[in-house]
């Protein structure tokens, strides 16, 4: 129940650029937490980026990458540290799908690393394809149908 408290409180912002708050968010939980030296790309520039914020703070963020033919990757979903298992990363991924069913989206696809797979399956993605590796970390390819 407390997890749901918290969900409602979260306000997420969508921006066309990347903004300096979601950059903040990703250096500390890629860079910074999990050693990843390339998280910055040119992907950023073509994606739409969501931010939570709760209480005024930037906690989670999440990014959306067109793929053509009504698909659609989400990406770099991160929460800080100390801002988990406050379901502020469901509804990160929620207000992303709220944002590509606007666009006629028909399916989205997310590029997974190992430890977080469980957690997309909970929220309706299911595994497809292979493993594979990036900057030494294994991922996994999950895909929802819309």
């Amino acid at each position: 129940m407390q997890n749901i408290l918290f969900t409602n409180k979260l306000e997420v912002k969508v921006f066309h650029q990347l903004p300096q708050d979601a950059i903040d968010i990703r250096n500390e939980v890629f860079v910074d937490e999990q050693g990843f030296q390339e998280e910055f790309d040119t992907d950023d520039g073509i994606s739409t980026h969501l931010v939570g914020f709760f209480d005024g703070k930037s906690v989670a963020t999440a990014r959306i990458i067109p793929q053509g033919d009504k698909c659609f990757i989400i990406g770099r979903v991160a929460v800080r540290k100390n801002y988990r298992n406050l379901g502020f990363g469901a509804k990160i991924i929620s207000e992303a799908e709220r944002v590509i069913t606007s666009l006629n989206g028909k399916a989205i696809y997310i590029h997974s690393q190992l430890q977080a797979v469980p957690f997309y399956e909970k929220q309706g993605y299911v595994p497809t394809g292979e493993k594979d590796f990036e900057e030494d970390c294994e991922h996994w390819m999950l895909k929802k149908d819309l």
